[in-house]
């Protein structure tokens, strides 16, 4: 024993360099003191970043082949027998190599072994009990991720545009990433960006890497299809719902996933033009139609005559243009006092019946929504016993989920507007905007007649 030479072996559980960080190095320190008092000799050093849950760990299997190939009696010195082995088969492979006589010593500061029958049955115990540590703390740690789901609570750091709340033990939306994350978002919807010209986009609103480079393409892609921004979290590929504010509403984000879509399949794609005035006007010159067209990567758009009918010497017009002659010409408009209390009162109808059918629509949404949330409870038990597999229960709950995060945003949309009901209307041709500059014409005569 007193010629026996040793392999000194410090170990911590994490490759990550910022965590643990004095670890390695305190061990060393206190295996090397301890050496030097008990006139040790050390043969070789052996460190490792790397957990010793599973086999697996080089520098150990490193350690363990020169045990064998050495001719001389070998030691191993640690500072505790779960830095050797937290798994049985390690546990095994350093038994194995005692019985073997190819270990004769093994050194602990805090734990004392000898070779003998009852030294490595206490040795098989510690190795026992720190399995069944790192065993219970993979338990617990599972226990307090699926409460976590339950409450709700993001589960690890922060995506963009949200910041941790140490406090609340959840996320929250950062008061200027999370408008970054929108205007972004709102940006690619258009469809005039790529992967490329929006990280320089990003980038020219301060969202870019450590080293001050504009976001790689797999990060702008996680973001543009991450579903946190939808207030969901993600665990195991299977999608929870969370109790942090959402930053990106339903409709913005599936005008996202629309345009990512076409971009991965151009060939099967309709394009989807938005000329306002098409339709509507005819040339005066040939009595032909108006076509439209965008110029510069669909910047601007222009009308022109079809020319179907013949010759004519009608230019392109810009719409900018186009609609300050329409301007000019709606501002030439007037309204007799019959006329205007008549369309006065059709509006108060209007809006009286709007209002009812307003709620009507927030009652027929809130029944919805109770049948889908009874939906999700059915799928679940299914998937609890058993009836259904896992990855039909995962496509169709995601479905569920992101079915019933629409209907409530209608439902929000119709409780927010209810009072107002001429927020929600929509203009889809030039008649809908002349109707509602009579309308304002109308309401504008009857408050100077007022005054």
């Amino acid at each position: 024993m007193s010629n026996t030479k040793y392999f000194l072996y410090a170990r911590k559980s994490t490759e990550e360099d910022d965590r643990q960080v004095m670890s390695i190095e305190s061990q060393l320190f206190e295996l090397r003191e301890f050496a030097r008092k008990e006139n040790l000799e050390i043969l070789e050093e052996f460190q490792e970043s790397k957990s010793a849950k599973t086999p697996g760990r080089p520098i150990f299997e490193k350690m363990i082949e020169k045990v064998n190939d050495s001719h001389e009696s070998i030691g191993i010195l640690s500072w505790n027998p779960d830095r050797l082995a937290r798994n049985a088969v390690d546990g095994g492979k350093i038994i194995h190599l005692i019985d073997q006589k190819k270990i004769v010593s093994l050194r602990f500061p805090t734990f004392w072994f000898e070779p003998t029958p009852q030294g490595l049955f206490m040795l098989q115990v510690a190795f026992g009990q720190s399995k069944y540590f790192s065993d219970n703390l993979v338990q617990n740690v599972k226990r307090g991720i699926r409460q976590k789901l339950r409450r709700g609570e993001w589960l690890n750091l922060a995506p963009f545009g949200y910041v941790n709340n140490a406090r609340t033990r959840n996320i929250e939306p950062h008061p200027t990433n999370s408008r970054i994350v929108v205007k972004a978002l709102e940006e690619y919807a258009k469809g005039t960006h790529t992967y490329v010209s929006l990280a320089q986009f990003w980038a020219d609103l301060g969202a870019v890497t450590r080293n001050g480079t504009p976001l790689p393409k797999i990060s702008i892609r996680k973001i543009l299809t991450g579903r946190a921004y939808l207030g969901f979290i993600k665990h195991h590929e299977e999608y929870f719902e969370g109790n942090f504010e959402p930053i990106v509403s339903v409709k913005l984000f599936e005008a996202v996933q629309k345009v990512l879509r076409t971009k991965e399949r151009p060939r099967k794609t309709r394009k989807d033009y938005d000329f306002p005035f098409l339709g509507i006007f005819k040339c005066g010159e040939c009595d032909g139609m108006f076509t439209a067209q965008y110029a510069k990567q669909k910047q601007y758009r222009y009308y022109r005559c079809t020319k179907k009918k013949g010759k004519c010497s009608q230019a392109y017009l810009s719409e900018s243009v186009l609609v300050s002659q329409l301007k000019e010409r709606l501002q030439s408009i007037s309204l007799c006092d019959k006329y205007t209390d008549h369309m006065l009162g059709e509006i108060d109808k209007w809006e009286k019946k709007e209002t009812e059918v307003s709620q009507s629509d927030v009652q027929n949404l809130a029944v919805k929504i109770k049948e889908s949330e009874a939906r999700m409870e059915k799928l679940v038990g299914a998937y609890l016993d058993n009836d259904i597999p896992k990855d039909i229960y995962l496509k169709q709950k995601d479905t569920a989920m992101r079915a019933a995060l629409t209907l409530k945003d209608k439902k929000k949309d119709l409780e927010h507007n209810g009072n107002n009901w001429g927020l929600r209307l929509r203009l889809s041709s030039l008649r809908d905007a002349v109707f509602c500059l009579f309308l304002c014409l109308a309401r504008l005569r009857r408050a100077v007649l007022v005054c």
